[in-house]
């Protein structure tokens, strides 16, 4: 019996998944023998669960009714984890996580860090990117995302700030007039972060707001290529201030216009109000946002 029931949760993650390769992905198996176990499964209960064709896997009658109640069995299971969790001095499962993938070498990454370090029990599966990511469609069970937040249905708590800077090569520089006004910047060439608004906001010393398009030369779906492409030579760009930062000490990367400011970025944890390990999501999120109310280095 407890081997079926090991059968019926992979059933299930298949289900969930939409196809054997990725149930696979998420449980750590080959997908030959994730789809082993569903054929033994179907053996066993003698009847067919799903229809499989070379593009995409369907329930059969008998497959939904039974998916139902293997559902209902995982439910119930995680209920009882949950329970665990909230009673337990050391926390046991498994998380999967995204975080903004320029955020990798932040603070944030180390709280992380120092979570897992502390909590040996917990499995953490961690997504790194900078596309957006669906929290159900995607199977996360908590995403860090940085500057938006357009889903009111989710539960969010905020974990702070992100300073950004205008920055550019060392030798595009050289080559061009310093700028002392952020309308200056509109004929210089730009590079582009495509996840973001096509206009950048600064705000003067006195208080006064300009905003810039200028002309993207190159557009990119990652903070590290924007970072890269500037150390280039290719243009201006605005960076996370740990990146700005680290290109300047480098000798890579130059500040422009070091008296107007750019609006901070804040960044959330977001995760659903029905999570199933909702006692495990929970204590990630504290923790995290403790550790960096905390001013950890």
């Amino acid at each position: 019996m407890i081997e079926h029931l090991r059968h019926m949760a992979i059933f299930a993650q298949v289900v969930d998944e939409g196809s054997f390769r990725a149930a696979a992905r998420a449980i750590g198996l080959a997908p030959s023998r994730v789809s082993e176990t569903v054929s033994d499964l179907e053996s066993f209960l003698g009847v067919t669960l799903l229809y499989r064709t070379t593009r995409k896997i369907a329930l059969t009658n008998e497959g939904r009714m039974f998916y139902a109640r293997a559902a209902e069995m995982l439910r119930c299971a995680e209920s009882g984890l949950n329970e665990l969790n909230a009673l337990s001095l050391e926390p046991v499962g498994a998380l999967r996580v995204s975080i903004p993938a320029f955020m990798s070498s932040s603070r944030l990454a180390t709280a992380v860090a120092e979570f897992v370090r502390r909590h040996p029990q917990v499995a953490i599966s961690l997504t790194l990117t900078d596309a957006r990511k669906d929290l159900l469609e995607d199977g996360f069970d908590v995403n860090i995302r940085a500057g938006w937040l357009d889903d009111s249905s989710m539960m969010s708590r905020k974990l702070g700030e992100i300073d950004r800077a205008l920055v550019a090569g060392k030798g595009y520089v050289a080559s061009r007039p310093a700028p002392v006004h952020p309308s200056e910047m509109e004929d210089w060439d730009w590079l582009r972060y495509r996840h973001r608004s096509d206009y950048s906001t600064f705000q003067g010393p006195a208080g006064e707001t300009a905003r810039v398009l200028g002309q993207a030369r190159l557009e990119v779906d990652t903070i590290d290529a924007l970072y890269h492409f500037a150390c280039q030579n290719l243009g201006a760009t605005i960076l996370p201030q740990h990146l700005a930062d680290r290109g300047v000490a480098e000798g890579h990367l130059v500040r422009l216009l070091p008296g107007w400011q750019l609006v901070p970025l804040g960044y959330f944890a977001v995760w659903p109000d029905t999570s199933r390990r909702e006692s495990l999501t929970r204590l990630f999120v504290r923790f995290i946002a403790d550790w960096l109310d905390d001013g950890h280095a």
